[in-house]
């Protein structure tokens, strides 16, 4: 085992050194060298549909049109607007100068950060491996990746892609389990970009501040759901229940607990329970459904049973659910209300397909408990009263939202998406995804300044110019 560990730093520091060689020449690099380098990339990504639908398919049971919906699509989607933007996004930005500042001209450059690490989870490996890629060339890096351990099958194929695509100094990638992890966090990056749990993402924060590398953090957090009773009931179920249960509830934007208006409550469940009947089957049905998929692991699957029996014995109702099996790692769709505050499930994460139910008659109760918890990743409304929305909006804070939707924020390539403070760090997607892998370089060059007329000596003469420019200026 020392061996190996002996074996696999030694070929990560012989990437990395090689990254940062290549780093280098790619400061030169044009929109069009860096777009040919993504054309390489979309050639074999899009010639491993079947290997991608197989390998989601084998580590845990997810559909072929969900792997297509949320791995494939915004990878292309990204690609195309990569590819539409990039040369603008890359040019410089002319800076007006300010009276004090005449006769200079000034401009913020864009230039690459150098060598970058892409540290990807295992709820969607593709899309939440190959968008920060993207994004890391599109703005001239190197990228090294290392994928989830949690879902080996998706990460082989990662790996095949990567090595067919490119060459180790443009982008490599190391499997591992925490100890590769450890080490590369504590390497000399110019930029991370990490997407996981908060637990996690303080300790890779906490890695990169030995060398003040900075950080892109894409956490998690209890992203909450607020329904007014002006909501049209039968749109929101239909989008909770699909932003909750696809991918079996383990994604990090996916509604984590609902607050519902008490007078419409007892109709809200019934349309919910209605939807997911439609979209998964419930019971044995979604036992049976291959587009139900299934907890990635066993500790995971463990984890969630756990946060269940937690909730029933603290006072929990099961309104529909809660069929579990240890072996097929399945959880149905469960809806619950009645546990206590204390109870596990309204304290963690769940990332799961359990989806607690609490009523509320003000929805200052609701403002209250989400302003009390750390600040989530989504925050959604069903609403079709403004005051409503707004008064939400404003008096809350969360990486994103959504008002009658959920999750589709994260698919706009036009909005940043991430979190803020426990929820993330930094914001990716579109041109926020190039902007986070990009340093802005100030460039002032100066033409025919007079501020050397305000240089020591401070003589009578200039001092009174000094205090003329503060009151001129004030």
């Amino acid at each position: 085992m020392a061996a190996l560990k002996a074996a696999v730093k030694k070929s990560i520091d012989a990437v990395f050194t090689q990254q940062k060689q290549h780093a280098l020449a790619l400061r030169k690099s044009d929109h069009k060298q860096r777009l040919a380098v993504l054309a390489r990339f979309e050639t074999v990504f899009k010639a491993s549909y079947d290997k991608i639908h197989a390998a989601a398919a084998a580590d845990f049971g997810k559909p072929e049109a969900e792997v297509d919906a949320a791995e494939i699509l915004p990878v292309v989607t990204e690609l195309k607007h990569i590819r539409k933007q990039l040369k603008n996004w890359m040019k410089p930005v002319k800076v007006s100068a300010t009276l004090s500042m005449m006769g200079t001209q000034s401009q913020i450059v864009k230039e690459p950060k150098g060598v970058t690490l892409v540290v990807s989870p295992w709820n969607y490996p593709f899309n939440l491996t190959f968008g920060p890629m993207m994004w890391s060339i599109a703005a001239g890096n190197t990228v090294i990746i290392k994928p989830s351990e949690m879902t080996p099958n998706m990460s082989r194929v990662i790996g095949e892609i990567v090595a067919e695509a490119f060459r180790p100094e443009e982008v490599a990638m190391f499997e591992g389990e925490a100890d590769v992890a450890s080490y590369l966090t504590g390497l000399p990056f110019d930029h991370i970009f990490f997407t996981g749990s908060p637990a996690v993402g303080k300790h890779v924060m906490a890695a990169a501040a030995k060398n003040l590398t900075s950080v892109t953090l894409e956490l998690g957090g209890k992203s909450p759901v607020i329904v007014d009773k002006s909501a049209n009931l039968k749109k929101a179920a239909r989008s909770i229940a699909y932003g909750k249960f696809s991918n079996n509830g383990q994604t990090c934007i996916a509604p984590d607990y609902i607050y519902v208006h008490e007078s419409i409550k007892d109709a809200f469940v019934a349309e919910i329970t209605a939807a997911v009947q439609r979209q998964y089957g419930l019971g044995d049905d979604a036992a049976n459904n291959d587009d139900y998929c299934r907890i990635v692991n066993a500790a995971h699957h463990g984890r969630i049973t756990r946060l269940l029996d937690d909730a029933k014995a603290k006072g929990g109702v099961l309104l529909t659910g809660g069929e579990t099996n240890k072996k097929t790692q399945f959880i149905s769709p469960t809806l619950i209300e009645g546990m206590s505050a204390d109870s596990a499930i309204m304290d963690e994460e769940i990332f799961g397909p359990v989806l607690p139910i609490i009523t509320f008659a003000e929805v200052d109760e609701a403002i209250d408990y989400v302003n009390n918890k750390p600040k989530p990743l989504a925050l959604y409304i069903y609403s079709t009263n403004k005051k409503f929305t707004d008064k939400v909006l404003q008096e809350t804070s969360a990486g994103d939202s959504c008002v009658n939707q959920t999750v589709l924020h994260f698919l706009h390539p036009n909005l940043p998406f991430g979190g803020v403070n426990n929820s993330g760090i930094g914001k990716s997607g579109g041109v926020w995804g190039f902007n986070a892998f990009t340093h802005e370089r100030s460039v002032l060059v100066d033409k025919f300044s007079s501020t050397h007329m305000l240089h020591p000596p401070y003589t009578p003469g200039v001092s009174k110019m000094i205090k003329s420019m503060v009151k001129l200026l004030s």
